[in-house]
């Protein structure tokens, strides 16, 4: 999903104000503080090091203070952003997802079936994993072992929904419709480790997701 432009960015070196570790923000009209822009910013700086890093050595490379180097950013301003690796573990796999769900918006799966659009949209998103295995592997290991609540399951339920099941939401879907799209992602995800383990082909994923699509989207 990443692309190797991104992962390759050069991080600018940091402004005294991003330095200073303040958290920066303005009222609104409705008296709620916003981020600034430079806020955004740095945290997308943060959070693209923190992939570059995982992509050549694993969640190790990510080291906090090494993260905060390459960002540019004092290590206290890292640690008010997230209060621990994985809470950046996470904002990358959010950010893997922000950019999975761009690519389907923009090219939205044309399959007749349900099961056939959940199928295109977990191979794109293998495709895009696999240009960087190290990386991939970093965030699905962490996912598993995490002790924090995660976005990864339920975006991806939310998403094999959106596209399988004409636009219904996580809201509007029943239980079992939930449960079915929720074991299909569980299934990927179980499929992604074994290709990455070098059990799996590509090939072999793809006929394994379509046989589990069908059986589990049939009804949907």
């Amino acid at each position: 999903m990443r692309t190797s432009q991104a992962t390759e960015l050069t991080i600018a070196a940091p402004s005294s104000s991003e330095t200073e570790g303040t958290m920066e923000s303005h009222p609104t009209a409705g008296g709620h503080s916003v981020r600034t822009r430079s806020q955004h910013q740095r945290r997308k700086r943060i959070v693209q090091a923190a992939a570059a890093l995982a992509s050549r050595g694993g969640v190790e490379a990510m080291q906090m203070r090494t993260v905060a180097e390459r960002a540019g950013v004092a290590l206290g301003t890292l640690y008010r952003y997230f209060p621990s690796k994985m809470d950046l573990v996470v904002a990358v796999v959010g950010e893997e997802i922000d950019l999975l769900e761009s690519s389907i918006e923009r090219r939205p799966p044309g399959a007749a079936t349900p099961s056939s659009r959940a199928v295109d949209v977990l191979m794109r998103a293998t495709r895009g994993l696999m240009r960087e295995p190290e990386l991939a592997d970093a965030l699905i290991r962490s996912l598993i072992m995490a002790e924090v609540q995660t976005p990864f399951g339920e975006r991806m339920t939310g998403l094999l929904l959106r596209v399988s099941a004409d636009g219904l939401t996580l809201d509007e879907a029943s239980e079992e419709q939930l449960d079915l799209a929720g074991s299909l992602a569980s299934v990927w995800v179980q499929e992604l480790l074994e290709m990455l383990r070098g059990r799996r082909t590509y090939d072999q994923i793809q006929r394994r997701i379509e046989t589990a699509a069908a059986r589990l989207l049939a009804d949907i």
